[in-house]
């Protein structure tokens, strides 16, 4: 996603079926807002360009996809991993419904970096879950996911090194004891 705020001016880049972009004006204020390091800035314009893009577009609408891949970016670029990954993750189902498994495993290799970036131990493996789930079907469906498959290994290792701290902490994702008192 990076070369979607660092290349090309959106506003030159052709839209769907070779027609003008339609959202290049609101993407190329959004990247020189990133770029000149506002990443609030940018998140909220990404945010309110994907809310009326998709109420006039749809939310499949191809340019509609693309925004939502960058407020991801943003997202992570603003330190809110969570976000980040729940924003490629939806952005994953969606392209794993319409059968387009490249697009959805690039969007499942973005959310797994983020889930790399969540600290807490107990929130990793919520939403670790989700992750995993999804990458095992994209693997199980063939494709790219299933020609790395050394990715999911990796990622259901960390699952098990999250397990462990989670065990070892001993509390609970609401801070309390999860094992015995005494």
């Amino acid at each position: 996603m990076a070369e979607a705020v660092l290349g090309d001016d959106p506003r030159s880049l052709p839209g769907v079926d070779g027609a003008p972009a339609l959202l290049g004006e609101p993407m190329a204020r959004i990247n020189e807002a990133v770029r000149a390091g506002r990443t609030d800035t940018a998140a909220a314009l990404a945010e309110r360009t994907v809310s009326e893009a998709s109420a006039t577009l749809g939310p499949e609408h191809p340019e509609v996809l693309a925004l939502r891949e960058l407020a991801s970016y943003i997202a992570y670029l603003a330190g809110d991993p969570v976000r980040s990954f729940h924003l490629s993750l939806d952005l994953a189902r969606i392209h794993h419904g319409n059968r387009d498994a490249e697009a959805a495993y690039g969007n499942v290799q973005s959310a797994a970096t983020a889930w790399r970036a969540v600290r807490d131990p107990f929130q990793g493996l919520n939403l670790g879950t989700e992750l995993l789930t999804l990458w095992t079907e994209l693997v199980t469906d063939g494709g790219p996911a299933a020609e790395d498959a050394e990715e999911l290994d990796s990622a259901t290792s960390r699952m098990t090194r999250l397990a462990r701290r989670a065990r070892d902490s001993g509390t609970g994702p609401q801070g309390q004891g999860v094992g015995p008192r005494g």
